[in-house]
């Protein structure tokens, strides 16, 4: 008998050895989603539902362990430890969940990026204070929206061409209506609407197109515009989609689109939005893209309970 219990200690012992080298052969990259608290009227800020879409898509993806928080920053911080990549979906400004506790979770956040983890915003959380966060999110994902520089109308820009990027791969051109931001303060000052190199930080604008006249005329959401600096731009091409590969080794990208939660439902729209959280967590990006499909009963799941918007 006691032959027969060391021989099966030896065994499992062997066993959980052979898991613990499958998994770390496995490779997988991890990645976090983090949604923020409800905002806006029923299908726009669907934080929560579009966090829980976009890991349903990801589902079966090779090379990619994906982690959700909902309702904002998790009550417990352990979801963050050994991820490769951290994604924001949420509001911004001084609201941004990323700001709060007197600069304790951006002193996280930035240890993150100095081990060469990954950062992206999209939408509302691109924006914040500049002189609370600005320089930060220029060096984690090259850029961010300032409250009266930037600007959010809504508008459906054509998006046509792409650059040679993994983030790129098989999207095809698309436009949708949505408040695309622009005019944000990219790295160093960039205009933003072509690649370029700042120090050891190379930045490659995703989704560029040029605003009409009339766009660029307002109104905007907030404040409601015009803004002269906005208007004196006419002509040129706004990059609303960006990734950059910072110095420390890590990536970042930011992406304005994500108001409409039926948005998620154009191919093009979701798929250029899942391959950058592949390529964000260095995980591969197919040369196809990310293939998913959704339906409208995948678009009404998981909707925050808010009141309809009052017809004035």
């Amino acid at each position: 008998m006691k032959r027969l219990s060391t021989l099966l200690l030896t065994a499992l012992a062997g066993l959980a050895v052979l898991t613990m080298e499958s998994a770390a052969e496995d490779g997988s990259r991890k990645l976090v989603i983090v949604a923020g608290k409800p905002s806006h009227p029923p299908r726009m800020h669907e934080f929560n539902a579009g966090v829980q879409l976009l890991e349903k898509c990801l589902k079966g993806v090779k090379g990619l362990d994906v982690h959700i928080v909902l309702n904002g920053w998790p009550k417990d911080e352990a979801i963050f430890e050994g991820a490769d990549a951290v994604v924001f979906y949420m509001d911004g400004g001084g609201r941004h969940e990323v700001v709060q506790e007197n600069g304790r979770r951006m002193k996280m956040v930035d240890e993150w990026t100095q081990k060469g983890v990954g950062i992206g915003c999209m939408h509302y959380g691109v924006e914040v204070i500049r002189d609370q966060a600005g320089v930060q999110f220029q060096r984690w994902i090259g850029g961010h929206y300032e409250n009266s520089f930037s600007c959010n109308p809504i508008w459906e820009p054509s998006f046509t061409s792409f650059p040679d990027h993994p983030i790129s791969n098989g999207v095809k051109p698309f436009a949708i209506k949505d408040e695309w931001y622009f005019n944000m303060r990219f790295i160093d000052d960039l205009p933003g609407n072509k690649p370029a190199k700042v120090e050891k930080t190379s930045f490659v604008p995703i989704l560029v197109a040029a605003p009409s006249d009339e766009v660029r005329d307002g109104p905007y959401v907030y404040p409601r515009g015009p803004y002269e600096h906005i208007q004196k731009a006419k002509g040129r091409a706004e990059a609303m989609m960006w990734a950059v590969e910072r110095e420390d080794g890590g990536r970042g990208f930011g992406f304005t689109g994500g108001h409409f939660h039926d948005n998620w439902g154009n191919d093009d729209y979701r798929k250029v939005v899942l391959n950058s959280l592949l390529w964000v967590a260095k995980a591969d990006v197919p040369k196809s893209g990310v293939e998913s499909s959704v339906t409208k009963e995948d678009l009404d799941a998981n909707l925050d309970p808010k009141e309809p918007r009052k017809k004035k």
